[in-house]
């Protein structure tokens, strides 16, 4: 089953429309609702959907490195950095992450871009 994806606020709006054009599984903290959550509580909200977190945030970041090293369990972390990341090559390895990979590939995972 392809991997679902899970936008934080802090994603660019091309970004999602780049993935969904390429028919990837894409659903944004704004469309949720879940846009003013605490990162940790919208780490908890994509690990409840079953959907792996992609944010440019380093927050994130922190708190996914936090959860394992705590052993605290979550459907994984991608990250790219907002000035060292264009927007194409996101959107390409999170297609190819997408389409290539499973949820059970990325728990409890961080993976930065590019790849």
């Amino acid at each position: 089953m392809p991997l679902g994806l899970y936008m934080d606020h802090n994603v660019p709006q091309a970004i999602t429309l780049g993935l969904r054009l390429r028919e990837v599984d894409v659903l944004t903290a704004y469309e949720d609702g879940t846009h003013e959550l605490e990162d940790a509580d919208l780490l908890d909200r994509a690990t409840q959907l079953n959907r792996t977190l992609f944010t440019r945030d380093d927050d994130l970041l922190a708190e996914g490195s936090l959860r394992q090293r705590e052993n605290i369990p979550f459907c994984g972390v991608i990250y790219a950095h907002q000035f060292r990341v264009s927007i194409g090559r996101c959107v390409q390895d999170l297609e190819l992450l997408a389409k290539a990979g499973e949820l059970n590939d990325l728990k409890n995972e961080i993976i930065f871009l590019p790849l």
